[in-house]
């Protein structure tokens, strides 16, 4: 067992955890949020999609001590003073979310893009979005919700 400390959603967090523990199950045991998903466990699907310092990453598969000292954000850790993000606001807006289990991987994902490329073309969205499954068919609306995200996000 190792104590590890980093930012979670912006506040400082002290866990422990064993070597090996998935990030994930520090996230949704240890502290509670479980807004981040179990889906396959080994990093295909990216339900688990946390952001860890600016970079979109499969919480699954990251043990909980490479998290030392870093700033990692959860689908909650996105509103802001009971004020839904953009990408949070355009996936309701347009409909992007069905069953809603991939919903919180999805959005951190494209979270993820949106810091690197504000204004993502349709290509580049879907690239970056392939790695995330989701059944219900909604890709043509979450595709246009993070582009309208982006924009949204580049004004602010």
């Amino acid at each position: 067992m190792k104590t590890v400390q980093f930012e979670l959603n912006g506040s400082p967090v002290s866990v422990t955890a064993n070597e090996d523990e998935p990030l994930l199950w520090v996230i949704r045991q240890q502290l509670g949020l479980t807004g981040t998903k179990f889906g396959c466990g080994e990093g295909f699907c990216g339900s688990c999609t946390v952001i860890m310092n600016g970079e979109a990453v499969r919480s699954c598969t990251i043990p909980a001590t490479e998290a030392a000292g870093s700033t990692v954000v959860t689908i909650e850790g996105l509103s802001s003073n009971g004020k839904l993000h953009p990408l949070q606001e355009e996936f309701v807006k347009n409909d992007a979310l069905q069953c809603g289990y991939c919903t919180p991987g999805m959005i951190m994902n494209a979270y993820g893009l949106l810091l690197k490329n504000p204004e993502p073309t349709h290509e580049e969205v879907v690239i970056a979005m392939d790695d995330n499954l989701c059944r219900c068919g909604a890709h043509g609306r979450i595709i246009q919700s993070i582009q309208n995200a982006g924009k949204q996000m580049k004004k602010a």
